[in-house]
């Protein structure tokens, strides 16, 4: 059995995970925290944000952000990506700066305007 708290959504629930019964879940008060608390554990996944070099905007880097959840194996090789992106401004919200990181159809996306 593990225990975990759930990070989908701000009630942080205290879940518990039966590795040796089928990943059932319990400790949940909504049926995202099934599928947190499984994904956990066989497949984990995470949202990436970051920061890009911009040329010619108000600060020097732009924030951006996984429009999605990656592999938390590919977060290492994404950021290695991420570090080499340069960006000219100006740029919007939700401005693609890179499609579909490592075949996953995730996108990175900047977060705000410059």
């Amino acid at each position: 059995m593990v225990e975990m708290i759930c990070i989908v959504c701000p009630i942080g629930c205290h879940l518990q995970v039966d590795e040796k019964n089928n990943y059932t879940v319990t400790g949940n008060t909504c049926p995202r925290g099934i599928t947190y608390g499984k994904d956990e554990l066989v497949a984990p996944k995470r949202v990436v944000t970051s920061t890009v070099k911009i040329k010619n905007g108000l600060y020097n880097r732009i924030p951006v952000k996984t429009n999605g959840s990656i592999p938390k194996e590919l977060v290492e090789k994404t950021m290695e990506i991420i570090s080499k992106v340069e960006l000219s401004s100006p740029i919007k919200v939700g401005e693609v700066v890179l499609k579909n990181i490592f075949d996953t159809g995730v996108d990175i996306v900047t977060t705000r305007s410059m």
